[in-house]
């Protein structure tokens, strides 16, 4: 039989398939999404409430079911695709872990023989809960392949960037409080408040805590934690966004709504930021962690390698993504831990790579591969670039030298050489935006807490995994302010003029801020009268900048305390601009101007 033969019969076959495929595929699209759902439910509700062999039987049955459907689904759309082979190469992980399973259950039923209990014998230990745990991994990965297709039709919805934005940290929020909430998160339950407060400061990366996520949390709990560490320092709709990339999706409005929440210049950039943001991501936190699990001090004693390098992982996931979280119970101020200086390089670094935004980490990374471009660094970074990278040095310079002058004969007294100079640059780095802390807070001078609610209100920069209202911004209102001093008519830099545009967004982003800040305070001393109010402001801008910092105060808040350090993380995180935007309605028309006037100011 000839090539031309058998296309005619599959031609013919095609034709055939083609009045019901779509309905079938449709349908199998739905199912697939409930199945992930049903199974999902049944693997929380399985480490969420206390085990036993029934409820267990269930989930384990549940799984079945659910890699059966996946197996059947899998086989239909090769028998539906007009190109099987083709639709295998395109999924081929899929397929060799569904092939792997197919095969293993096979196995069993003919020679009764358990292919992973036969590995587990090979190799000297049981592997078997890891095989569970990546079974049921798998299915939160189906969940996110699944959104991802479907991703692309959100633009049904008309929702724009800042909707997108602020609805994607409410739902993260909301999942990571019922989660937390579950009696096998915590040690001895926890209060809905609490788990609240906890669930948006990890959501929004911010690190202040209400108990203490080392003795309160389970190892589940604290792994809940984590991950909403990292959906929310990465962005949730940047996950999503990213499942769907491996999808098409030609929609313009689409590629509008992602290049808006990337800060990329064109469309077509789009795509590929966004995988090498997760990448990066990955790779840094990767590389973070197998650095500060060798790193540790000799005497930090960790009973099992595996528990050092989870805490490794936890810390480094913390970091590059300027949360603050950790699990010590006095945070890096723990003994020895406050002395294992090498670990708080590594953190420092992981802080000011996740907080210099995303493009800016990416030119340095093409910058560092080229020996011709590190002879002249300047003259291929974009001009953000250069004033993130100038703002956010000149930042930790002044607060690392305005640290060593008010703390010398404080905090600082009795260090080494190498401890002073770490400790002072670490305190610099962190107090801008992940909130890791290796002094007591409530002990240093009051022109160190004055100047670090600066550095805390200025934040990270656009595009990274911090808050604040931004390097840049800060950046573009001094240049402002001194162009209009020297009575300059345009604002100029690195022999640009910056858009009169970029600078009522850079003031409107400074004025809400402040506005927040000043309300949110005036109701903390109404819910906290017996705080002192410096301390209140320290709390306030933390938490509005994502920082995390606190002077201890934080646990000893009032319920309706706590609900305004919540509002604040969360404004803080997706930015008042953008909650701005979300609230306010367009503008129909701008194509009209009234007469000028002029008022006396100043």
């Amino acid at each position: 039989m000839d090539r031309t033969t058998i296309n005619k019969i599959r031609e013919r076959i095609n034709v055939r398939l083609f009045t019901h495929k779509n309905l079938v595929l449709r349908v199998l699209r739905i199912a697939s999404l409930l199945v992930s759902l049903v199974t999902i439910a049944s693997i929380i509700y399985y480490y969420g409430f206390p085990k036993t062999l029934d409820s267990t039987s269930v989930v384990s049955a549940i799984i079945a079911i659910s890699i059966g459907f996946y197996i059947l689904k899998f086989l239909a759309h090769i028998f539906y695709d007009f190109h099987p082979g083709r639709y295998i190469r395109d999924n081929l992980t899929e397929a060799l872990i569904l092939l792997f399973i197919l095969l293993s259950a096979i196995i069993y039923q003919i020679f009764n023989i358990a292919i992973i209990k036969f590995v587990s014998d090979t190799l000297g230990f049981d592997i078997r809960p890891y095989a569970l745990l990546f079974v049921q991994l798998y299915f939160f990965i189906i969940v996110g392949f699944e959104s991802g297709k479907a991703s692309h039709k959100l633009r049904l919805f008309e929702l724009g960037p800042s909707a997108l934005m602020t609805l994607s940290f409410i739902i993260l929020i909301s999942a990571g409080t019922l989660l937390l909430w579950l009696p096998e998160m915590t040690h001895s339950g926890i209060r809905f408040i609490d788990a609240l407060f906890t669930s948006t400061s990890a959501s929004c990366v911010t690190g202040l805590t209400t108990v203490d996520t080392a003795t309160h949390f389970t190892l589940k709990g604290q792994i809940i934690i984590m991950i909403l560490i990292q959906l929310g320092g990465i962005n949730i709709v940047s996950f999503a966004t990213f499942f769907s990339t491996f999808y098409r999706s030609d929609s313009v409005k689409y590629q509008s709504i992602l290049k808006d929440f990337l800060s990329t210049g064109r469309l077509s950039d789009t795509r590929a930021l966004l995988r090498r943001i997760v990448y990066f991501s990955i790779i840094i936190e990767l590389l973070g962690t197998l650095f500060i699990f060798f790193s540790w001090h000799d005497q930090v004693i960790f009973t099992h390698p595996a528990k050092q390098f989870f805490f490794s992982m936890f810390h480094s996931i913390s970091a590059f993504n300027n949360a603050g979280f950790s699990l010590f119970s006095a945070n890096l101020m723990e003994r020895w831990v406050s002395e294992s200086y090498n670990v708080h390089i590594w953190i420092a670094i992981l802080i000011f790579l996740g907080g210099i935004g995303f493009a800016t980490l990416e030119e340095l990374f093409n910058l560092f591969t080229s020996w011709k471009k590190l002879r002249r660094p300047w003259k291929y970074l974009s001009i953000q670039s250069r004033l993130v990278l100038k703002t956010s040095l000149l930042l930790i310079v002044i607060g690392t030298l305005v640290f060593i002058y008010a703390e010398h004969e404080n905090t600082l007294s009795g260090l080494s050489p190498k401890g002073f100079i770490v400790t002072s640059i670490f305190q610099s780095v962190t107090s801008r935006t992940a909130g890791f802390n290796t002094v007591d807070f409530a002990a240093v001078t009051q022109p160190v807490l004055i100047f670090f609610i600066f550095l805390m209100y200025v934040g990270a920069s656009p595009g990274g995994t911090g808050g604040g209202i931004k390097t840049t911004t800060f950046s573009i209102i001094l240049k402002t302010a001194y162009a209009t001093i020297r009575g300059k008519r345009n604002v100029e830099t690195h022999h640009h003029t910056i858009a009169f545009s970029l600078i009522d967004k850079a003031y409107a982003i400074a004025l809400f801020a402040l506005f927040l800040i000043f309300t949110s305070v005036f109701l903390l001393a109404f819910t906290e009268p017996d705080v002192r109010f410096l301390h209140l402001i320290f709390e306030e801008v933390s938490a509005f900048g994502t920082v995390g910092l606190s002077t201890g105060i934080t646990p000893l808040l009032s319920d309706a305390g706590k609900t305004i350090i919540i509002i604040s993380m969360f404004i803080g995180r997706i930015g008042p601009l953008t909650l701005a935007l979300f609230l306010s309605r367009p503008i129909i028309s701008t194509h009209y101007r009234y007469p000028e006037i002029h008022v006396l100011v100043g």
